[in-house]
């Protein structure tokens, strides 16, 4: 992916009293075996656009969220909001500016959603990432599809059209500056309240880009909606079996070692990228991310000044494990073939399983890695680089 890559930065806003739900904290409340929270937080984890993520929770939560074992390791920080959602979102905002690393250079987008929306789809927050990048600011919706009517007590008096209405589903999605520069006009603390940040932009006549919701993405409000959540959760991780194919190539560059499978191969020449440009681990990495959908490696670490050079792939491939995770899979089976005529790598097989084995955290039993000299074809054949296939198999998070 290119250097104007989207980045997005994201605030859960989960600081709700849960006044419609007969007494049920439903953010604490567990579904299909994790807090309700958990599930919302972990879906914009997996989205491969986002980079940093901070919860906004009632001030009495937040040690409970920071503390807890769930949190994937993008998440940032864990600060008190306000009584009304704009302020939430405002110290969600000023959360992002005191972030090391996430500074708002490149005006990157910040993605708002609600914790109560456990079921979006890392696929929609990818959407709305792109589309607030394109337009400055962009929101999922949904067409109403039962007929509308106004009342005055338990009296309808009127039919409402339809036609141009729709429901708004978050995560919402801003550049930072335009959602500052908001925020400076109509200060969070100021007398007006805005229902969501599309109203927010409205009032400052910013045009707000809709694109197709997601009916999946239940907003939990109502006690019944807890087994709704629950039920889809559990089907969505049951019997899940993925696969995904990963493929990557590097010719040979100056200086030594040589940066494979995880190994540093004392004598060989490196191979040239703006990594450490192993191959093997590129090639595991792009499988996983393929089966669980969730982009591919030049997404999350494009080679321009967003990725720090010579990073590590075992980093980087440490970072698509938690993602994964933070979707509900994990990998259960890795095959690699790396293709090189030099240097000769039969004795040094075993140990690339094993160190494989430990960076996805799986039996090494589980992990094959097999070598071909290319049979003189092409760029490996002729010596002057390597390349690696992977196929992985990825199952739900029991």
């Amino acid at each position: 992916m290119t250097a104007d890559a989207v980045v997005a930065d994201a605030i859960v806003v989960a600081g709700g009293a849960s006044t419609r739900m007969s007494g049920i904290d439903k953010l604490d409340h567990e579904v299909a075996g994790l807090p309700l929270l958990a599930h919302a937080v972990a879906a914009i984890a997996a989205a491969p656009e986002v980079r940093a993520i901070v919860i906004v929770t009632a001030a009495a939560r937040v040690e409970q969220v920071r503390s807890a074992a769930w949190l994937p390791s993008s998440v940032r920080a864990v600060v008190a909001g306000g009584a009304r959602r704009q302020e939430s979102v405002a110290a969600g905002l000023d959360a992002l500016d005191d972030l090391e690393g996430a500074d708002a250079s490149g005006d990157p987008v910040v993605l708002v959603h609600d914790g109560a929306r456990p079921l979006v789809d890392p696929a929609l927050v990818s959407r709305v990432a792109g589309a607030a990048a394109t337009y400055g600011a962009a929101i999922p919706v949904l067409p109403l599809a039962e007929t509308l009517k106004r009342l005055d007590a338990e009296r309808i008096v009127e039919t409402v059209e339809r036609e141009g209405l729709a429901t708004a589903q978050t995560p919402q999605g801003v550049r930072r500056s335009i959602l500052r520069a908001a925020f400076d006009r109509y200060p969070a603390d100021g007398p007006e309240t805005w229902t969501d940040e599309a109203a927010l932009l409205e009032a400052c006549r910013i045009a707000v880009h809709a694109i197709p919701g997601d009916p999946r993405n239940l907003k939990v409000t109502l006690p019944g909606d807890l087994a709704r959540a629950d039920a889809a959760l559990a089907g969505r991780t049951a019997s899940t079996t993925l696969v995904g194919l990963g493929h990557d190539s590097h010719p040979f560059g100056p200086g030594s070692p040589l940066a494979l499978g995880g190994l540093a191969i004392d004598g060989a020449p490196a191979l040239s990228g703006h990594s450490d440009g192993d191959v093997a681990l590129h090639a595991i990495a792009d499988a996983i991310l393929g089966a669980a959908g969730l982009g591919d490696l030049g997404r999350l670490y494009p080679a321009g000044p967003q990725t720090r050079r010579g990073i590590a792939s075992s980093e980087m491939l440490a970072d698509v494990v938690d993602r994964t995770a933070a979707a509900g899979l994990r990998v259960a089976n890795v095959d690699v073939t790396i293709v090189a005529a030099r240097p000769h790598l039969g004795a040094s097989l075993p140990a690339i399983g094993g160190r494989v084995a430990e960076l996805l955290g799986i039996d090494r039993q589980r992990v094959n890695v097999k070598a071909s000299t290319g049979n003189l074809a092409g760029m490996e054949g002729a010596g002057r680089g390597i390349s690696a296939q992977a196929v992985v198999t990825l199952v739900a998070v029991e």
